[in-house]
């Protein structure tokens, strides 16, 4: 055999070895992404709730201040109670600060990690009924708009986040909510302005503006309003109090609370 023949034929063979390897990169891509879906799909089942007494009403919102058992994890089990709660608003705003701050550094370790999507549980034990917040983060730039319906679809409730100091992010919480409401129109709408602690420190002026328009967009949604701060843990945990009141009905009033702490 020539030397051209020779090369012609090691040319042919490295040509199919290349066909070979992208056909089985392609492939592996597919199966990542049906897997991604599967993954997904398969903690978004539609809720059940249960009738709760009001003994165990007053213990579920006393939870915080109590020594019930908290365990954070993806647990599957026909007595848990899961609440699926998605979180829409642009980049760098808090969002994620303001999950982690709620379920705790050991469970942001956990956290299940997607191409636009952080999910993340907590799940509280009283009396020995569980119920657990599934939370599902949303990426804040544009390309994360394909995550929405996914990430909304059999939500409880929806929080839309904005910067209190970023008049642009509050702007944007319109499109979020548009965008949210196409596939889900049954969901607690609450709006939620970051950085409270940041925001006290603008001018009078400027924070007044920013509270009018919030108030006109939260009236506008249908939404309760609620500022908050992760860095201070102001109103993160009474936020999912209040979904939990909304919920099932439970006859307990939140409270306006601004503090540090709280």
């Amino acid at each position: 055999m020539c030397h051209h023949q020779l090369c012609r034929k090691v040319v042919q063979v490295n040509t199919i070895k290349w066909k070979i390897v992208e056909k089985v990169s392609i492939f592996r891509k597919f199966l990542r992404f049906i897997w991604e879906r599967i993954m997904v799909c398969s903690t978004g089942n539609s809720v059940r709730y249960r009738r709760l007494s009001s003994k165990f009403s007053e213990e579920l919102l006393a939870v915080e201040s109590s020594n019930e058992t908290l365990i954070s994890g993806y647990d599957s089990d026909s007595d848990l109670v899961a609440l699926k709660i998605s979180i829409l608003g642009d980049c760098q705003i808090g969002k994620t600060s303001f999950v982690i701050k709620y379920v705790g550094d050991e469970q942001e370790k956990r956290c299940l990690e997607m191409k636009g999507l952080n999910l993340m549980d907590k799940t509280l034990i009283v009396r020995g009924a569980r119920i657990s917040f599934r939370i599902w983060d949303v990426g804040g730039n544009h390309n994360s708009y394909d995550q929405i319906p996914i990430a909304c679809k059999n939500s409880v409730a929806i929080l839309f986040m904005f910067d209190l100091t970023s008049r642009s992010t509050l702007n944007n919480v319109i499109d979020w909510y548009s965008e949210a409401r196409k596939w889900n129109q049954t969901a607690i709408p609450i709006l939620i302005g970051t950085k409270f602690d940041d925001f006290v420190q603008l001018p009078l002026d400027i924070q007044w503006s920013v509270v009018t328009q919030a108030r006109a967009y939260a009236k506008a949604m249908k939404a309760s309003l609620f500022f908050s701060s992760a860095t201070h843990n102001i109103n993160v945990n009474k936020i999912f109090k209040f979904i939990m009141v909304k919920l099932f009905n439970l006859p307990w009033t939140v409270q306006r609370n601004l503090t540090i702490g709280g």
